[in-house]
């Protein structure tokens, strides 16, 4: 997973993730490419933990979590979505669902700025 944030200046951030669940209560675990966690996230009704390293965070929402983790709001009800093939609309983005047979899944957020890139390779297990 890269996601790329056209600010200023310049935020990236890459990782290795293990994606379980649904929208509406899962587990996703974030990995640098050597094994090491960077965070792992869990979501369920009324509850949105962010653990990284030794101290556990709170959140209001998955929406708010998953851009603790990452630094930009990616909408987790539709990612699940376009994973599973449906072209979900959200305000603002684009998914480019056509490399989704070969493990591939490319989202742009062009609206609110800053534009945001966001880009899945996957395995299904």
């Amino acid at each position: 997973m890269s996601l790329r944030i056209e600010s200023e200046p310049v935020q990236t951030f890459a990782a290795l993730f293990e994606l379980r669940g649904s929208a509406e209560a899962g587990d996703l675990s974030l990995t640098t490419p050597i094994g090491s966690t960077l965070a792992q996230l869990h979501w369920a009704p009324g509850e949105a933990l962010l653990k990284d390293g030794s101290k556990t965070r709170r959140f209001d929402s998955v929406d708010e979590l998953i851009e603790a983790a990452t630094g930009a709001a990616i909408p987790v009800g539709a990612l699940f979505g376009w994973l599973d093939g449906r072209n979900e609309p959200v305000p603002g983005w684009k998914a480019d669902l056509a490399q989704l047979g070969a493990g591939r899944l490319n989202a742009v957020r062009e609206s609110p700025s800053p534009r945001a890139d966001l880009r899945i390779v996957f395995e299904r297990s």
